[in-house]
């Protein structure tokens, strides 16, 4: 985690703390303040390190498919059934399960995450029998799940059993001094990326960079960067401050088209190296990770020039 702000030294050894502990814990923060980022620094940072750590987005989580997504299914369970399925609590065994947006599950979904919680067991979608892991369960929200119990949306038993440990992300508006931090940092890993040489920011972007309020957090400075680092020309990396700041509310466009082609070839580059990352490297991997043929995921990566992206842990 960048940056040396005192909220975020306290925040690490908050983090080191709660590591050492094998119980659960819930990561409250704003949309884009590393929630995911502090779940994996507390996995790595506890004994079970060297096993899984596996993510999960509870809103996209339907009620139909939550029990098969979590706890798996046995062979014709159901219609599509056709062999027995792990779930993800047990890919999580001896590891972390990550519940992200845990505030987005429904009322039947929070009571189906509340027996395993009890104790940990469950029953696989058509099983005989009860089965149990072992897996740590850190949950994630952008919402108070306190004001949201109060509202009648979050179940209390269920808050409970998440929140016996508590960590609260600062917004980086109030992390004084991470900005730059934050900035060179992005700039580094975007030069990597994206196959552009690493520039310097700008110091009128720097200056207005810690006046901004940031609502979407460290995640929109990600994209800021980024995006100033592929279409910025010149020997700094020059980015105009948003209106709010006394930017240019109206700057000379691109024809509608250009910029459409643009945005779409961002994307497509931001897309392939992150799913290139996540899979080490591995095409066959990638491709099933991005849902697509790996001879397609192939052409892409060459039109992209990151067929032999090295791998960086």
């Amino acid at each position: 985690m960048i940056g040396q702000s005192e909220l975020l030294k306290t925040l690490r050894v908050l983090i080191e703390k709660v590591a050492l502990y094998d119980a659960p814990v819930l990561i409250e923060g704003e949309t884009g303040t590393g929630k995911e980022l502090a779940a994996r620094a507390i996995h790595y940072g506890s004994s079970r390190r060297h096993r899984p750590f596996v993510p999960v987005n509870c809103g996209a989580l339907p009620d139909s498919l939550i029990e098969s997504e979590l706890f798996g299914h046995r062979r014709g369970a159901f219609t599509d059934a056709r062999r027995d399925q792990q779930g993800l609590v047990a890919l999580a065994h001896s590891g972390t399960l990550f519940l992200d947006e845990v505030d987005a599950l429904t009322p039947k979904a929070q009571v189906t995450l509340l027996r395993f919680l009890q104790d940990q067991q469950y029953r696989p979608l058509g099983g005989e029998r009860e089965e149990r892991t072992d897996a740590r369960v850190i949950a994630a929200s952008n919402r108070e799940l306190t004001r949201l119990v109060e509202d009648g949306r979050f179940r209390i038993d269920l808050l409970y059993r998440l929140k016996l440990m508590h960590v609260v992300l600062p917004p980086l508006r109030d992390r004084k001094g991470d900005v730059r931090l934050l900035a060179e940092h992005f700039v580094q890993i975007g030069s990597a990326r994206f196959g552009r040489p690493v520039r310097p920011v700008a110091t009128e972007t720097l200056n207005w960079f810690e006046q901004y309020s940031w609502p979407g957090n460290v995640r929109e400075l990600e994209h800021t960067i980024y995006h100033g680092l592929l279409l910025s020309d010149g020997a700094a990396i020059s980015i105009q401050p948003p209106p709010c700041l006394g930017g240019a509310a109206t700057t000379a466009l691109p024809s509608y088209r250009l910029a459409k082609e643009q945005a779409i070839a961002a994307f497509e580059h931001a897309y392939l190296a992150r799913v290139i990352h996540e899979s080490r490297g591995n095409v066959s991997v990638a491709a099933r990770l991005a849902g697509t043929e790996r001879r397609h995921l192939g052409r892409l990566l060459k039109k992209h020039q990151l067929v032999r992206v090295p791998f960086h842990s």
